[in-house]
C-alpha cells in the first residue's frame, strides 16, 4: 500500500515539475499573462481562496483567459517539448552531464577564486599576480605579491561551506613543506586565504589573514634587499 503512495507522489512530483519549467520557460506565468497577482491580492486581502478567486475573475483576468493560458501551456508541452525531446540523443545527455559537473563547476570554482584575490588586491592596494605553473606545480601556491625583489605567495581555497573549513586547514598542513621552500627561495611567506560563500556572495573566512599579509608586505617594503 505504502508503494502504490509513493509512486504516486512521484509522479504527481514528475508532472508538477514538468509544468512548472514549461510555464516558466513559455513565460505563461509572466505578469503581462497573468496579471500583477503580488499585488492584486493585497488590494483584495481575501479570508479565503474563494475570496481570492472571484476577485481575480473579476478584476484581473477573466477566468476564460486563464483557460486559454492552461490549453497554450499543453500545447507547448505535448508539441514542442516532446519535439525537442525526441532530438536528444544519449550523446546528448552524456556531454549536458559532462559539463554541468565537469566544466560549470570549474568555472564557478575559478570564479570565486578570482572574485576573492580582487577583494584582496582592493584591500591591501597591491596588485596580486598568478602564479607561474611552475610555482603552482612545486610550491601549491595560487597567486604572488611582489615586493622590490622578493615574493609573498597566496593560496586561495574556497570552501564548499564551514564544514569543509577543517579539511582545508589538514590540506594546508601538508603542503607547509612546500610553502617553507617557497619562502626560502622568494624571502616571502606564503598564506591561506580561505573562501566563503554567504547568500550570493563570496567573502574572506579568515579574515585575520588580511593583516598577516599587510604585515608581511611592510616589512618586505622596509627591508635592505641585495
Amino acid at each position: 500500500m505504502q508503494c502504490g503512495i509513493n509512486k504516486k507522489r512521484e509522479k504527481s512530483m514528475a508532472k508538477e515539475w514538468i509544468l512548472n519549467s514549461a510555464m516558466n520557460r513559455f513565460q505563461l506565468n509572466f505578469k503581462r499573462n497573468v496579471g500583477a497577482v503580488s499585488e492584486s491580492i493585497r488590494k483584495c486581502t481575501p479570508k479565503t481562496v474563494d475570496d481570492w478567486e472571484k476577485y481575480y475573475f473579476a478584476n484581473v483576468r477573466p477566468k476564460a483567459h486563464i483557460e486559454e493560458l492552461g490549453k497554450k501551456l499543453y500545447v507547448k508541452i505535448t508539441e514542442v517539448i516532446s519535439a525537442e525531446a525526441g532530438d536528444i540523443t544519449e550523446k546528448d545527455c552524456i556531454d549536458y552531464i559532462h559539463t554541468v559537473v565537469i566544466d560549470r563547476t570549474f568555472d564557478g570554482y575559478m570564479t570565486e577564486i578570482k572574485t576573492i584575490y580582487g577583494q584582496l588586491q582592493e584591500i591591501l592596494g597591491v596588485k596580486i599576480e598568478p602564479t607561474p605553473d611552475e610555482w603552482d606545480r612545486l610550491f601549491n601556491v595560487d597567486f604572488f605579491i611582489k615586493i622590490k625583489d622578493k615574493y609573498i605567495g597566496l593560496q586561495v581555497k574556497p570552501a564548499g561551506g564551514v564544514s569543509h573549513i577543517p579539511e582545508i586547514f589538514k590540506e594546508h598542513s601538508l603542503q607547509l613543506a612546500t610553502h617553507k621552500k617557497f619562502t626560502e627561495k622568494y624571502g616571502g611567506k606564503v598564506f591561506y586565504v580561505i573562501s566563503i560563500k554567504e547568500g550570493d556572495k563570496k567573502k574572506i573566512h579568515n579574515t585575520e589573514v588580511i593583516e598577516e599579509i599587510r604585515e608581511e608586505i611592510n616589512k618586505l617594503s622596509t627591508t635592505n634587499h641585495k
